[in-house]
This record gives structure tokens, C-alpha cells and sequence, in this order.
């Protein structure tokens, strides 16, 4: 048999070396060896980081949710477009041109023929020698009631504030005491005999004007990016069905709304009332998400700041549907938390414990001694800590910035509140409501006239106290009888005098008759004696209408 012409070479079996640093040994110089070497070691680390991943992986007490120890698999945050610009809105911008015309761009005239309608009708049925309220009286009364506010006058006697000696001027010369308490007992909202009783609208009291006014909250201005949604109480003790106890609130009982700020400058932006569980009807389940869900509607791309009462994993997926983020602390009772960060006796003071989802963010700080704050978030995406002594995450510094805008709007309302004592909760929510539109004037005329009296430390009393002045300036300078005290009478007169220097066409503030002849007006002094009859004489000097009661004959040597 011939031979093979090519024999296999015997070669012996491969050896595989029994360690990492026993193959380097043995091949020290070959390139190859030390790419493989380098490709299983890397695919080694990359096992064990999978095994430690999997490791730190937790799984929410009810199962349905995995959280991670690590972002890495988190997606970045990217806020969507916004195409409101912050601040007043056009619409807002070309009609405030003064203190007076921004708070009447929310206390509409439609809102006060309203009021007056039903406050005359009431008037006429119930009080004994009614006389009709027209417009400047009626906004005489709420500029009175707002100056008591300025006063820090608030829960004050009437008596007291109409008192010669412990009074002030302004109330007296504007109307009597009987008239200002007449048109406070008459002061209604609707019509209660056309209304109709019904059981399911428990604000139907308040209904019409309420709606007419937070219709246009959102009109007049744009939030910025930070919102906050939380409670408002508005004080009352009386009897009312839809009365709350919140013993966390200064004043513990009252009437809770629901309110939608911006965080910059506290302008309420939505306002809702609460009037409790329906009649008939079972407790409502998740009433925090509904709340949110309702006060933030048209929003885009803002950030909602709101504590525990409201925040739940649920609403912070329906909100990222709605291209806006969420941030809020979070019960511990949830059952989407994982068991892992509930546990805070056995950590450190000042320590922090993260977990993640592809778009969720969980903290769990520990302040002091067994004390766990929880927080979710999802604006944050990355384990942030700040670098102070406390190291608060950059969540949790997130939300003591942007949680107080509603608890700001209450401390400046409550500074200057025209709130009076009253038993009628339609009357609470009316003193609460020029309260607000106060407040949401004064930051519509500042953040478009950002310099007026810019200096002042009390722009905002300086502000109410000129917007109360223009309410009872009208009613004053048309006032038929004078005041007894003689201050008043002073104010009344010099009132009057400005507005017949105003109201002048020819040269000396007189106007001209029909044949080219001063008309005939009233006398400059408007007393009794002569408050109905017009005069056509004026004197030399000044250019007024004088009567002859109140008028100097003098001769021509005299005169010069």
C-alpha cells in the first residue's frame, strides 16, 4: 500500500491553562491571546454587573412595579414646549392702566350688576325703608370694606370705625353707619325664591358669581414653569353643610378650595370650593389625582408641586400622559413602594436611599433618628445630592422651593384681609374673593409696570389702599348731604371741589350754556340751605359757582 503523500502531523490536545495569570505565562508576547484575554474579561465584568443589577433590583409591595437601585436604564428628562409666555396675557397687557382698571379686570361689571340686582331685591323684601343701591354705592361699600382691611381694621366695631374720636375720616365722609349696615344685611348673591332648592349643589347660594370670577383667573395670566396644587381655609364658624376641620390651619375650621398657584408669584391661577361627599353617594376614592387632575387642565410642560394628600404613582403616570411633571412627598402606605426604602431605623442621619424606573424617581431621606421622608418624583432622574452638611437630595430642595406658593398666597391675604365677622358662608367666600383679587391685581400691575413705587417696602398696602380710594372717591364726591363731623364734611367738600376742577371745559373750569353762557351748576359750598338750587353767578377770584348766601359783596376800592 502506497504511502500517504501528505501524513498528518500528530499534534498534542490543547492544554487550557488553569488560570487567567498562568495563560499570560505562557504566552507573554502573543497579541492574539491578550485580545482574548481582554474579551473575556470584559464579558466577565459586564456578568457580574448584571448579577449585581439583578441583585439590586426591588419589587413594590403589591408586585406590579420593579424599581432600580441605579438610573441607568432611566430616561432623560425632557420638559415639552410651553406656548404661553409667563406673566399677564395680551389680553390683560392692553387694558391695565392703573390700580383700579387691573382689580376690575377680575371683579367685572358683570359680576357687580349681578350682585346689585339681587341685593335690591332682597333690599326691598326684607328691610323697612330700603332705597335702592346703584353702582358707586355698591362699590363704595367694598372699597369701605377693603380700607378696613388696609387698617388692619378687620374684626373691628363698625361703631368703632365710624367714631369720631377712635374713627377714621374716610368712613364717615363716604356713607352713614345705618347705610353701610343696611346694605351689609341685604348683600346677597342670587335670588333665594327663583332659586331652585336643589340638594345635589350645595353652592348654588354662590354659584353664579363664583363661576363669573374664576372664569377669569386663567384669562389674565400665564403660570410659570413651577406650579403648586394644595388647600386652601377660608376662616368661618357658622352653619354651613360643607364646613371642614383641618387642625393643621390657623384657624381649624372654615371652608376648604382647592387652589392652583404659581410659584413665583403666588397669582391664583384656579380655585375650586369643596362641599364635602355627595349626598346619597359613597366616599370618592382617590380624590387627590381627581383634584390635581381637574386643577391643572390646559397646562402643558409645567412641574406640580403637592404633598402626600395628593401625590400617587398613578397620578404622576397620568400627568406625564399630559406632558407635565410631578414632584411630591409620598405615604409611606402606597403600595407601589418598594419594602426596602420604608426602613430607616438602622440607617445613618443625613442618608439617602434612591430607586428608579425608566421614568420615575423614588427618594428616601432620613433627617434625623427614625424620622423617613419619601419623595417621587418625575422631573429628577439622577441620584442628585447637594453638598451641604445636611445633604439633602436635590428633590427634596426642589420641593421646599415650589411647596409653598399656595401657603404664600394665604399669608398675604390673610396681611391685609377685608374679612368681617358674619355668620352667612356666602358672605365669607365674597370677603375671601375680593381678598384674591386683590392680590392677583397687585401681581398683574407689578409685572407690567415692574418699576411703580418701586422703593417702598409696602407696595401691596399702597396699592389696596389706592384701589379702595378709587371705589369710594365716586360715591363721596356726589355725597348730597354732608356729615355731621366736620372733618368729614371737609373731605367731602374738598372732594367735591376736585371733581368740579376735573369736570371743567372753559379755561376757569366752568362749562358753557348752549347761547355761549356759563351754565348753571350748584354751589361750591353744597349746604343745606342751597344744596338744591343752581346758581349761575361765580366768583372773581377762584372762577366757581357761588350762591348769594355764601357770597362777599365788596366795592372797588375794597377789592383792589
Amino acid at each position: 500500500m502506497a504511502p500517504h503523500p501528505h501524513p498528518p502531523t500528530l499534534r498534542p490536545p490543547p492544554c487550557r491553562p488553569r488560570s487567567r495569570r498562568m495563560r499570560m505565562r505562557s504566552h507573554p508576547r502573543s497579541q492574539v491571546d491578550t485580545e482574548q484575554l481582554e474579551s473575556s474579561s470584559s464579558s466577565a465584568d459586564s456578568s457580574e454587573e448584571a448579577e449585581v443589577e439583578e441583585e439590586e433590583r426591588w419589587t413594590s409591595k403589591n408586585g406590579k412595579i420593579l424599581w432600580s437601585a441605579t438610573n441607568n436604564q432611566t430616561l432623560r428628562y425632557i420638559p415639552a414646549a410651553r406656548g404661553l409666555v409667563p406673566g399677564p396675557t395680551q389680553y390683560a397687557t392692553a387694558r391695565i392702566r392703573d390700580p383700579i382698571t387691573s382689580f376690575s379686570l377680575l371683579l367685572t361689571a358683570e359680576i357687580i350688576q349681578h350682585i346689585l340686582a339681587v341685593t335690591n331685591l332682597h333690599g326691598r323684601r326684607e328691610i323697612t325703608g330700603w332705597r335702592d343701591l346703584d353702582v358707586e354705592e355698591l362699590q363704595a361699600y367694598m372699597g369701605l370694606i377693603i380700607l378696613a382691611g388696609v387698617y388692619r381694621s378687620k374684626d373691628e366695631s363698625t361703631l368703632s370705625l365710624w367714631s369720631e374720636k377712635s374713627g377714621r375720616t374716610i368712613f364717615r365722609a363716604t356713607m352713614s353707619h345705618k347705610r353701610f349696615h343696611h346694605i351689609g344685611r341685604a348683600l346677597r348673591f342670587d335670588d333665594k325664591l327663583s332659586r331652585p332648592r336643589r340638594r345635589d349643589d350645595k353652592l348654588a347660594a354662590f354659584r353664579q358669581v363664583w363661576d363669573m370670577w374664576t372664569h377669569r383667573l386663567p384669562m389674565l395670566f400665564n403660570p410659570d414653569r413651577d406650579i403648586c396644587v394644595d388647600e386652601q381655609l377660608v376662616p368661618f364658624k357658622g352653619r354651613c353643610r360643607f364646613r371642614q376641620y383641618m387642625p393643621k390651619k390657623p384657624a381649624k375650621y372654615g371652608l376648604k378650595i382647592w387652589a392652583t398657584c404659581d410659584v413665583k408669584t403666588s397669582y391664583a391661577w384656579r380655585l375650586q370650593v369643596y362641599t364635602g361627599k355627595e349626598t346619597g353617594r359613597p366616599a370618592e376614592t382617590n380624590q387627590g389625582m381627581r383634584v390635581v387632575l381637574e386643577m391643572t387642565e390646559g397646562l402643558q410642560g409645567n412641574t406640580v408641586t403637592c404633598d402626600n394628600f395628593f401625590t400617587s404613582f398613578g397620578l404622576s403616570e397620568e400627568l406625564l400622559r399630559r406632558k407635565l411633571a410631578l414632584v411630591g412627598t409620598i405615604r409611606r402606605n402606597k403600595p407601589e413602594l418598594p419594602p426596602q426604602l420604608l426602613q430607616a431605623k438602622a440607617r445613618e442621619v443625613f442618608s439617602s436611599m434612591f430607586a428608579f424606573t425608566k421614568e420615575h424617581t423614588l427618594v428616601s431621606y432620613v433627617p434625623r433618628r427614625g424620622k423617613n421622608v419619601l419623595l417621587l418624583s418625575t422631573k429628577h432622574r439622577d441620584p442628585g445630592i447637594s453638598d451641604d452638611t445636611k445633604r439633602k437630595p436635590t428633590v427634596i430642595q426642589d420641593y421646599n422651593r415650589c411647596k409653598g406658593g399656595v401657603d404664600n398666597l394665604d399669608k398675604v391675604v390673610g396681611t391685609y384681609s377685608c374679612r368681617r365677622r358674619t355668620n352667612r358662608w356666602p358672605l365669607a367666600l365674597f370677603h375671601n374673593l375680593l381678598d384674591v383679587s386683590l392680590y392677583n391685581a397687585f401681581v398683574l400691575w407689578t409685572s407690567i409696570n415692574p418699576s411703580w413705587k418701586q422703593q417702598k417696602g409696602h407696595r401691596r398696602r399702597l396699592f389696596i389702599e389706592e384701589v379702595g380710594d378709587a371705589l369710594v372717591t365716586p360715591h363721596v364726591e356726589r355725597r348730597e348731604r354732608l356729615p355731621r363731623s366736620s372733618a368729614a364734611a371737609a373731605l367731602v367738600a374738598g372732594a367735591r371741589s376736585a371733581a368740579a376742577e376735573r369736570g371743567g371745559a372753559c379755561g376757569s373750569g366752568l362749562e358753557e350754556g348752549p347761547g355761549g353762557g356759563a351754565c348753571r351748576r350748584m354751589c361750591r359750598r353744597m349746604c343745606d340751605c342751597c344744596r338744591k338750587r343752581k346758581v349761575g353767578s361765580t366768583c372773581c377770584k377762584c372762577g366757581r359757582f357761588i350762591c348769594k348766601a355764601h357770597s362777599l359783596i365788596l366795592c372797588s376800592l375794597c377789592s383792589t
